[in-house]
């Protein structure tokens, strides 16, 4: 009987033949032997969730059919429960309901991180069910700056995450973000011109 690793939800046996084929399999199997990727939720993975703004949501049809859908929100809105356990508002929307319709057959989903000034993107493989009987849960997740009605939780089971390499990613800022960098240099403008119109 083979061994199991944390990996495996991604690693497939045809991913593995694939891997042996183009010769990385020897590289993932030292890393699988030496723990795999990681399964418990980290203070440094928290750190990070706690400051995502937005992720998106892979799920698919008891068929295989896929989908990927972005979810957003204030910075935090993606919750750790528990060192195995994420969870989120499921807002009414444009009321397709793929994600909640895909999980009712098929709970596997994976979610994708991004941290795109500071070029860090993290992957998330886990199991997922709706939640709508639980008011306290929908409750502790909603957000009372957003007049739409939470309908669902999301509560996410971790059963594997993993930290992607930097490369390819072009930095991209929010406005906030920009705010924040330019607003010493605009109060430094004020400032100088005050100075300047005070010598005239």
């Amino acid at each position: 009987m083979s061994k199991h690793y944390s990996s495996d939800v991604a690693f497939s046996p045809a991913v593995k033949a694939v891997q042996t084929r183009k010769g990385s399999r020897e590289g993932y199997a030292k890393m699988e032997e030496k723990g795999g990727w990681r399964v418990a939720i980290s203070e440094d993975l928290a750190a990070f969730i706690a400051e995502r703004d937005s992720f998106y949501l892979a799920t698919a049809s008891a068929d295989g059919q896929p989908s990927l859908q972005h979810r957003g929100g204030p910075k935090g809105f993606l919750r750790v429960m528990d060192e195995q356990t994420l969870a989120f508002a499921d807002f009414s929307g444009n009321r397709q309901y793929i994600s909640v319709g895909n999980l009712t057959e098929n709970d596997r989903v994976s979610l994708f991180l991004m941290d795109y000034p500071n070029r860090r993107r993290i992957k998330i493989w886990g199991r997922a069910r709706v939640v709508e009987d639980d008011p306290e849960l929908l409750q502790e997740l909603s957000d009372p700056g957003y007049k739409a009605p939470v309908e669902a939780a999301m509560v996410i089971r971790l059963e594997a995450w993993d930290v992607n390499c930097s490369k390819h990613i072009a930095p991209r800022y929010t406005e906030d973000q920009i705010v924040e960098v330019i607003q010493p240099l605009q109060d430094r403008i004020v400032e100088l011109e005050a100075q300047l119109a005070a010598q005239r």
